[in-house]
């Protein structure tokens, strides 16, 4: 009877755990259709906007991440890189952008006139990475 009880538990845990991976992957918008992303083209201009007050490498980069330009973004910050080229969806960039995680303070951007990006961007940095981040 304890077995049946423990397999029970075990199961509900389980099921528990991909319920909640499945609503943040239902939270997280759907990375962009559009083809041929490049950092320069693309996304660039989305991180001057929102990001680079911040993540500026010609200062001193918050969290050492620098999005101003291509190798920056790549190398990552201080202590840990923030995408996987062809993974977006486990990408700690498009999370944070994306306001997913149990950290709200850790979400980005910041600052008083900072705005959530829009779900569009969010799509088009997620197709950049999935696309190889180039």
């Amino acid at each position: 009877m304890n077995l049946n009880k423990l397999a029970l538990a075990t199961l509900a845990a389980t099921f528990s755990f991909a319920t909640i991976v499945s609503a943040e992957d239902a939270k997280l918008p759907a990375a962009s259709t559009k083809t041929g992303v490049t950092y320069a083209t693309d996304i660039k201009p989305i991180f001057d906007a929102a990001c680079v007050k911040c993540h500026d490498s010609t200062k001193k980069p918050k969290a050492g991440l620098a999005l101003d330009s291509l190798e920056g973004v790549l190398k990552g910050a201080k202590h840990d890189k923030v995408l996987t080229a062809g993974d977006s969806a486990n990408s700690k960039l498009v999370l944070v952008v994306a306001h997913i995680g149990d950290d709200p303070m850790a979400f980005m951007p910041k600052g008083k006139d900072a705005k959530k990006l829009s779900d569009e961007q969010i799509g088009l940095i997620r197709a950049w990475i999935d696309q190889g981040a180039k």
